[in-house]
């Protein structure tokens, strides 16, 4: 997505995200109990955002142009809108990091796990292996409890080599967008 003209108010090589809203209230999720500026994104409106953001670059910076069709565009509105989407968006990277570092825990326990199994498969394979040396059959389950050995080890590797790329990359956006210029605007213009 190229760079969009700078609006008022947003740095000049800004990637503008707009959304168009009849009233705030919409761009919030309605079940949230929580004061107005604490509540979360409606998930809508937060995967909108999303898909946008995670076509732009990452050098660029973000902006948020919320167009309203009611008179709600103030000076209020724009900095309870930004308040709301910052912390909402940095709820949203503190999870992503939380649910990292769970992977990253689950990924240790799994490795030891594996290795244990794969020693354990290996030292039975070599006990079988002096009891019956010229055995076909020996051979055959020897090469069998190291396959299943480093099968075990399957999923350690998933984790540390492919699980926790798009989850930091999620975390990286999160903190972005919870760093982007919000403003609303009234699409009767004011």
């Amino acid at each position: 997505m190229p760079p969009t003209p700078p609006a008022d108010g947003f740095p000049a090589d800004c990637a503008l995200i707009e959304v168009h809203v009849s009233n705030l209230k919409q761009l919030f999720n309605s079940l949230d109990p929580t004061p107005f500026q604490e509540r979360d994104l409606d998930p809508r409106a937060e995967e909108f955002i999303i898909s946008w953001a995670h076509d732009v670059r990452s050098h660029m910076p973000l902006g948020l142009l919320v167009h309203v069709d009611r008179d709600e565009a103030s000076g209020d509105a724009d900095t309870m809108v930004h308040t709301a989407v910052r912390d909402h968006f940095g709820r949203r990277a503190q999870a992503m990091r939380q649910k990292l570092r769970q992977l990253f825990k689950l990924g240790r326990r799994s490795l030891l796990i594996g290795l244990m199994f794969l020693a354990t498969c290996i030292g039975l394979g070599d006990a079988i292996d002096a009891l019956a040396p010229a055995s076909r059959l020996a051979g055959i389950v020897r090469e069998s409890l190291l396959i299943g050995g480093w099968v075990a080890m399957w999923k350690p590797i998933e984790v540390f080599l492919y699980d926790w790329w798009p989850i930091r990359a999620e975390a990286v956006l999160s903190d972005r967008l919870s760093a982007m210029t919000v403003r609303v605007t009234s699409a009767r213009g004011g």
